[in-house]
This record gives C-alpha cells, sequence and structure tokens, in this order.
C-alpha cells in the first residue's frame, strides 16, 4: 500500500504543468530591430541552394577541393564543434531536472559471535548472523513556478546558438579559404606578367647595347633600359613571397603544416571568375540566413528564459519524496516484509538581504545587452552586404575600364618598341610605355582579385557556406573512441 502511494503521488506531480515565471520570448520585430522597411522584399528562393556551396560558382575544382578539405580539418571547426557538444551535454544535464531521481542499494552483512575458546584442537561452535537488505527511494522537486523548465530552455537555447557559432565558424573558414585562394591565383598572375615584361625588357636591353656600340645612341639608354629591368626585377621576389604567404595560410586552414599545399597550388591557374550576378534584393530575410544573426537570436532567448530561472526562487519551492525498505537474514525472506515512507518538503526565503530581486534584476539586464547584441548583429549584417555589393560594383566598373587601359598600354608598347627599333622615338619614350603597360596588366589583375573576394564578401555577407537545413553534428552521442583525439580514447 505504501508503495501504491509514492508511485500514485509521484506520478501525479509529474502531471502539473508548472506555471512557468518570467516572460516568455517572442522574436523581436524587424522595425524593432531598426531594419528599414525597403528590406522587407519577400527573399529569392531560388538563391538559397546557391549560398549553401557558394564556392561552386567560381567552377574551380582545386578551390572546391581545398574549401572541403577545409571544414572536414580545419581546427577552428573542430573547437566550434568541441563547444557545441558541451552545450548539448549542459543541456541534458538542465534537463534531467524536470524529471525524478530514483537511487537503489543493496547490502549485505555477516557477523560471527565467538562463545568459546581453542583449547588444544578443540574450539567451541560460535553464532553466525547474516542479513541481506534492499532499498530504494524517489526524490522530485514540483517544478510549480516553472524555474528548472526555464533553465532547460535556457540550455536548449544555448545549445542552439553554438549550433550557429558553428554554422558562422565554417562559413568564415570557407571565405578565408577562397581568399587565400583567390589571393595565391593573383601572386602567380603578376609573376607571370612580371617575367613576360622581364623578357621584354631583356630585349630592350640588348637592342640598347647594340644601338650603343653602333654609335646610334649614347650608353645612356643602355643605362635606363638596365635600371627600369632591374625594377622590374626587384618586384618579382615580392610577388612570389605573396604566394607563399597565401600557400601556408591554406595549408593552416585545412589542418596542416603551413607548406602542406604548394605542391597542389605550384601549376599555375586562372583567377577565379564567379557569376557576377548573385539573385539578392537584401531582403531581411536573407538577412537572417546568416548563422550570426541567428545564434545571437538564440543567445536572446536564453537570457530572457534565465529571467524566469531568477524569478521562480522568489517562491516556495515543493519537494516530494518517498523510499521503501526490507531486511531478513535469509535471501529468499528479503521480500516478506517491505516498509516505505512518503515525504514533503516545503522551503522558502523569507530573508536574504534583497539577493534574489538583485539577481532577476541582473539577469534583466543581461537580456537588454543580448537584444542589444542581437539587434547590432542585424545591422552589422546589413552593413556587410551593403558594402560587399559596392565593392562588387567598384570591381566591376575598374575591370572594365582597365581592360580598356591594358589593349591601349598594349598598342602603345608595340609601337614604342618598333618606333625605338627604327630610331624614330628615344628610350624614355619606350620605357615609360612599358611600365604603363606593367602598369595596366597589374592593376587588371588587381581589379579581378578584388572583383571575386567582392563576391566571397557578398556571398559571407548573406549567411552562405553552411546549410541550414542539416542536422547538428552532435546528433547522436559520441561512442567509446569514436572520434577521440588518442589522448581522450579509453584502452
Amino acid at each position: 500500500m505504501v508503495r501504491l502511494r509514492v508511485v500514485v503521488l509521484l506520478s501525479a506531480s509529474l502531471l502539473v504543468q508548472a506555471c512557468a515565471v518570467g516572460p516568455n520570448y517572442r522574436p523581436p520585430a524587424a522595425a524593432t530591430l531598426g531594419v528599414p522597411a525597403s528590406y522587407a522584399t519577400p527573399a529569392d528562393p531560388a538563391a538559397a541552394p546557391d549560398l549553401q556551396r557558394w564556392w561552386l560558382t567560381f567552377n574551380d575544382p582545386e578551390l572546391d577541393r581545398i574549401v572541403d578539405l577545409a571544414l572536414k580539418q580545419n581546427l577552428d571547426i573542430a573547437q566550434a564543434v568541441a563547444r557545441l557538444r558541451q552545450a548539448r551535454e549542459s543541456y541534458v544535464q538542465s534537463r534531467a531536472s524536470l524529471f525524478p531521481q530514483i537511487g537503489s542499494s543493496a547490502g549485505y552483512s555477516r557477523n560471527i559471535n565467538i562463545r568459546g575458546r581453542t583449547f588444544g584442537s578443540i574450539t567451541n561452535a560460535g553464532i553466525v548472523n547474516e542479513n541481506y537488505s534492499i532499498a530504494a527511494d524517489v526524490s522530485y522537486q514540483l517544478d510549480i513556478f516553472g524555474g528548472n523548465k526555464r533553465a532547460a530552455q535556457s540550455a536548449k537555447r544555448s545549445y542552439e546558438a553554438s549550433g550557429f557559432s558553428l554554422a558562422q565558424v565554417q562559413a568564415s573558414i570557407a571565405s578565408e579559404v577562397a581568399r587565400n585562394y583567390i589571393l595565391a591565383r593573383a601572386a602567380q598572375a603578376n609573376v607571370a606578367v612580371a617575367r613576360g615584361s622581364l623578357a621584354i625588357q631583356d630585349e630592350n636591353l640588348e637592342i640598347a647595347g647594340y644601338r650603343a656600340k653602333a654609335g646610334l645612341v649614347s650608353s645612356l639608354d643602355s643605362e635606363q633600359s638596365r635600371a627600369q629591368r632591374a625594377q622590374t626585377a626587384a618586384n618579382v621576389p615580392s610577388l612570389e613571397q605573396s604566394f607563399e604567404q597565401a600557400a601556408n595560410r591554406l595549408g593552416v586552414l585545412t589542418g596542416q603544416a603551413p607548406g602542406a599545399l604548394k605542391a597542389d597550388l605550384a601549376a599555375s591557374a586562372p583567377i577565379p571568375d564567379g557569376s557576377g550576378s548573385v539573385a539578392v534584393g537584401v531582403p531581411v530575410d536573407v538577412i537572417r540566413l546568416r548563422p550570426d544573426v541567428r545564434s545571437a537570436e538564440r543567445s536572446l532567448a536564453a537570457a530572457t528564459a534565465e529571467i524566469g530561472v531568477a524569478q521562480a526562487q522568489l517562491y516556495p519551492q515543493l519537494s516530494l519524496g518517498g523510499s521503501i525498505s526490507s531486511n531478513a537474514s535469509m535471501i529468499q525472506n528479503v521480500t516478506d516484509i517491505i516498509t516505505g515512507r512518503v515525504f514533503a518538503n516545503i522551503a522558502q526565503t523569507i530573508f536574504d538581504a534583497g539577493r534574489n530581486k538583485s539577481v532577476i534584476r541582473q539577469r534583466r539586464a543581461a537580456a537588454e545587452q543580448a537584444f542589444a547584441s542581437y539587434k547590432s548583429s542585424v545591422l552589422s549584417a546589413l552593413e556587410d552586404v551593403e558594402n560587399a555589393l559596392t565593392a562588387l560594383h567598384t570591381a566591376e566598373t575598374r575591370l572594365t575600364e582597365l581592360q580598356v587601359a591594358v589593349d591601349a598600354s598594349s598598342n602603345a608598347a608595340t609601337l614604342a618598341r618598333l618606333q625605338y627599333r627604327s630610331g624614330l622615338a628615344d628610350i624614355t619614350t619606350l620605357n615609360n610605355s612599358e611600365a604603363s603597360l606593367l602598369s595596366s596588366q597589374s592593376g587588371l589583375l588587381g581589379a579581378r582579385s578584388d572583383k571575386a573576394q567582392a563576391l566571397v564578401q557578398l556571398y559571407l555577407a548573406l549567411g552562405g557556406g553552411w546549410d541550414p537545413n542539416a542536422p547538428p553534428p552532435t546528433a547522436e552521442p559520441l561512442k567509446r573512441g569514436d572520434g577521440q583525439p588518442e589522448h581522450l580514447q579509453e584502452p
């Protein structure tokens, strides 16, 4: 009968719906976040699939391979995954407070009472007493005012925020890989242009030397040509250094030694040229696809739930419990007599010098801070998109004009070479034409690099680089030794 009462009482307590104190969270409206009405245009659904793996739009298999490798092996991502697992287990632990805690124990004891002494080989017999016992106890804190429920809500929302933080790290790593890959290819292209210019300047220097020996010009032509050739050659090591630095960075981004990818990047390839048109009307729905914005929103939701956790401490705390136990001298009789008890405990803080109310004010201030952080992340996202669009437009305009400049400079340099060799132009005109051509070619390569990087910046600003429908990596707990580093694996 006692055992039945315990079960009934605890079952009834589980059915009590907590009247959770504290504010119920509702996501702030776009207007509250300072988003202009012009950003309320519906998002283009066709843009979402392109944003998830935006690097594919550059049509560069080597870039695709390196990005995929970085997403698997990058150490910043590994840290974010570990933080997500910690947040998940914190949620599991917090949720456990919503359920009863059940424990059990069993015992055995043996006592021997000696009733005699030993004389020679004769020993008087003793009395052996054996005792077997079993016990079970249940305790449950009735969540009348929803403190535990709010704590579980906060932990869950923090876990979700960690998931979005992981997605933000993944998106950032993908964009950083793309930027450094573009820099590496741009450096290679600039080295090729510089070496091509050196070959032409070597010819000019040779011709100037012949003309000086023939007495057609002074040795000044030869020295000026030699000086210009040396200046061009001096730029090559700096360009090669830029390639080395970008290649080293790509190695580290993929979780490897700095020089791991240099051999793969040794063969020159064009600067990636992605699609110049991105389906975006800068709608607020697209902005909210950004994982950093969604992480900030979840952090605000978690901070809001923490207010309810603090407010619940102002009200009485009711705990229920029960236990059953039995003991016998023989194991087969251990269930013959079972005793049990049911108890309840209610606690209420009478005086705490204003501590609990101060905690509530502290949690409200934390929620206000979280709201300001969320609003800041939304406005920063809008700023990032506007800046990326401006950078893309600027790069495209420069690219068009610099292409004209390269064509004109190439024609001018060709004419200057012909005229110098015919004696119709001086060395200064030739050198100026060659310098102008080299500058225009370098500028064109820079514009192509800027355009590609502006596209990367725009894709990142729009929240690309992650799959919002993908399950979190901690959907299933790790098995023994599965995915754990060697120093954490059990023998």
